[in-house]
């Protein structure tokens, strides 16, 4: 378990919001794929209850984010090559449908977001670039898209898998960076781009490749 102090909750008690930290902990690094989540540790750093730890792991569990075993306590995930798969099948499909179905919904204010958020890409890239700032932006992105698609039951099957995708996305940033830089900004604008046309195949072909590009550049990492 790492050193680095994690941010007190403000509330003691609060299972939803222990789940929020020890989630953005992980995302940060602090806890690679692997590491054991220890509930003493975890509920001296945050401040909180060992109950409300481990409500929080668990929901972090439902998520796919971390994993328990009995007799031998909680760790985050790992990533291998048929979690890879399976996830990223899911994703592609759900990606599909969520681009096509906010190209009809989506107003001009969540368009003009997007737009917003391929120029912070953009700025992020023409600059000392960050892996970890620009898969935020990334997944922010994808989150709007799914926004507008105005779904309900198609934002909740996006955030079943959004936890994995999210680690997932940074083991691909670790391993290769460069590859994910070079893409990064015209997959997304290209995108973009379509969501504003009345190109409703084309869409659906890129927003599928989109994801299934991701799963390639991952797999050709973890495999030697």
């Amino acid at each position: 378990m790492t050193s680095a102090p994690l941010p007190k909750a403000t509330r003691r008690g609060l299972a939803h919001q222990a789940a929020d930290l020890i989630r953005e902990a992980v995302f940060a690094g602090h806890f690679p794929p692997g590491s054991p989540l220890r509930e003493v540790d975890l509920a001296a750093s945050l401040g909180v209850s060992r109950g409300s730890v481990r409500e929080g792991l668990a929901a972090l569990e439902r998520e796919g984010l971390v994993h328990s075993a009995w007799h031998r306590g909680t760790t985050v995930i790992d990533v291998a090559a048929r979690d890879v798969e399976e996830v990223y099948a899911v994703r592609a499909a759900l990606d599909r449908l969520a681009a096509t179905t906010a190209q009809r919904n989506a107003t001009g204010e969540q368009l003009d977001g997007l737009d917003g958020l391929v120029r912070a890409m953009e700025q992020e890239t023409a600059g000392e670039a960050s892996g970890a700032g620009l898969l935020a932006l990334d997944i922010a992105f994808h989150d709007r898209i799914y926004d507008a698609a105005a779904n309900r039951r198609l934002d909740e099957a996006w955030r079943a898998v959004r936890s994995q995708t999210y680690l997932f996305q940074l083991r691909r940033i670790d391993l290769g960076y460069e590859h994910y830089r070079a893409r990064v900004v015209d997959e997304h604008r290209e995108l973009a781009e379509l969501l504003r046309s009345d190109d409703h195949e084309t869409l659906a072909r890129r927003a599928e490749e989109h994801v299934h590009s991701a799963r390639r550049s991952l797999l050709a990492c973890l495999r030697p």
